[in-house]
């Protein structure tokens, strides 16, 4: 019999080529932390919160830090491809490796309907008349065929992606910030910081159909824009020099967020009422057109696209290798263990792929269907979120025993920082549900409510049946070993090897 940590651990690196470089790894870290949660999602959280909506997104960016430096700490210790998976499958077992693995899946599937659906409407911006299933079907032969290609395609995609969205960002930031300072006339509305408390209701609104806690719920929101830093735990695997990358990445995500989030939200409730921001248009379209800026605002269009194809593009590359850690321990159809000659676990990605089209296209004749569906992908974030801090603190404290040895790039103030981001976490489902029952009259259409009362259970009687159905093939695969392989006093089985971090 094969041992399981040779099989599960080591082996699901073999085939993948270190190919990624300093700027694509840089950058994919960058295009990971701006997207259509930026461009797009804010518009309707500025109309429902007030400028109060800049603390939301910068105390969530404080816990979006605290994930990447657990990542980094897991990383450091063991680069893989199969990233949180991986780490699951180590510290807590092949049941917990499961979970993550199909949570993440399920995240990145239904996310990549939504932003395929999303790229039909916005390339009607320009070609009203071109069907949408016919943008669905380029946009997605385009990143299918990147992926497909090889990890340097994929970085190169992002690379140039990411640098669209800075551009765009950085020409935001230093034309908001001239119209702000210099108080400009935008629309018949006086530009300026006073905004923050001259806005209707003030910078806490909570009159009218504003609530005191608004901003306070609404980060239960806000978490969904930052999803995909983590892109950067499943990258490492590809990367020429993981130990000198992540950490780099690592830290200057929290800047990252500082000045394109928090700087950005600023900017936009110093420029306008933020009722004048409405959901489906993006702020900074609202704000470059009231400017008479119509050429800034198509550009923004344009970006729109780009964050929504890098998303796909992500999606893609992401669910490709970890299907293919799932398939290493049976978890997964075994065809997704197969590997192309330039290193691309493709049959992961075409299956994924499948899933969008038909997803896409049934959601464009019948919208109502993936209401709920695409919501739940905000429970896939909470699961993959959750994992990386669950292995943090277990990494953590088997190294303080001595058990194995210390990561290169340890988490300060662990395990407090983790502990935090599972209980803002857990906020976040208790803000969900909250925010879903005030959303609408109908109980079907308060979709978050329905999402996290009934979908969470769904899906936890789904992932069981799934298990049940699996189990017999990881244990024959693994000989019974599908615990932890640690206990908190050293290996749990016989024959599992201690690997220094730093060979």
């Amino acid at each position: 019999m094969t041992d399981i940590l040779e099989h599960s651990l080591d082996h699901e690196q073999v085939g993948y080529k270190q190919t990624l470089g300093r700027r694509q790894v840089q950058m994919i870290a960058i295009g990971g932390a701006i997207g259509t949660g930026l461009f797009l999602g804010s518009a309707s959280r500025l109309h429902s919160t007030g400028p109060a909506l800049v603390l939301s997104y910068a105390f969530v960016g404080v816990i979006a830090f605290f994930l990447m430096r657990a990542l980094g700490e897991l990383v450091l210790y063991r680069p893989t491809s199969g990233a949180f998976v991986s780490y699951m499958r180590e510290f807590y077992g092949e049941v917990g490796a499961y979970v993550t693995g199909w949570m993440y899946w399920l995240n990145w599937a239904l996310t990549g309907i939504a932003e395929l659906s999303a790229v039909g409407l916005y390339v009607q911006h320009w070609w009203p008349d071109m069907p949408t299933w016919a943008s669905v079907l380029i946009a997605l032969a385009v990143v299918l065929v990147i992926n497909l290609l090889s990890a340097r395609a994929f970085g190169e995609f992002e690379f140039w992606a990411s640098v669209l969205k800075v551009l765009a960002i950085v020409v935001f930031l230093v034309v908001g910030i001239v119209v702000v300072v210099g108080q400009f006339d935008i629309d018949g509305h006086k530009a300026g910081f006073q905004n923050l408390w001259d806005n209707p209701g003030g910078f806490w609104p909570a009159s009218g159909d504003y609530t005191w806690y608004g901003p306070l719920l609404i980060m239960s929101g806000v978490v969904f824009a930052y999803a995909a830093i983590e892109m950067v735990g499943v990258a490492a695997g590809e990367m020429e020099d993981p130990r000198r990358e992540v950490p780099k990445a690592v830290n200057a995500v929290i800047l990252r967020i500082a000045v394109f989030y928090c700087g950005s939200i600023l900017l936009l409730v110093s420029m306008l009422p933020t009722s004048s921001y409405e959901a489906g248009t993006s702020p900074f379209v609202s704000v470059f057109g009231r400017l008479g800026l119509d050429w800034m605002a198509d550009l923004i269009q344009a970006i729109l696209i780009v964050a929504a194809m890098s998303s796909l593009n992500s999606g893609l590359y992401s669910t490709g290798r970890v299907l293919r850690s799932l398939g290493m321990s049976k978890q997964a159809p075994a065809f997704t263990l197969k590997m192309s000659d330039s290193g691309v676990p493709w049959a992961g990605i075409v299956m994924t792929s499948v899933v969008y089209v038909f997803g896409a296209l049934l959601n464009v004749w019948r919208p109502d269907a993936f209401e709920i569906a695409l919501e739940a992908a905000s429970i896939g974030v909470i699961a993959t979120w959750a994992s990386i801090f669950l292995c943090q603190i277990r990494l953590r404290q088997l190294t303080d025993r001595g058990v194995l040895p210390a990561s290169a790039f340890r988490t300060p103030l662990s395990p407090w920082t983790s502990i935090a981001g599972l209980a803002f976490l857990a906020f976040v489902i208790v803000g969900m549900a909250i925010s879903g029952w005030q959303s609408a009259p109908d109980f079907w259409h308060k979709t978050n409510f329905v999402v996290v009362v009934i979908g969470i259970p769904i899906l936890s009687a789904l992932l069981w049946i799934g298990w049940m159905v699996a189990k017999p093939g990881v244990v024959a695969n693994t000989g019974g070993r599908i615990q932890s392989r640690w206990t908190l006093d050293g290996p749990r089985y016989a024959g599992t090897p201690v690997t220094d971090p730093a060979e």
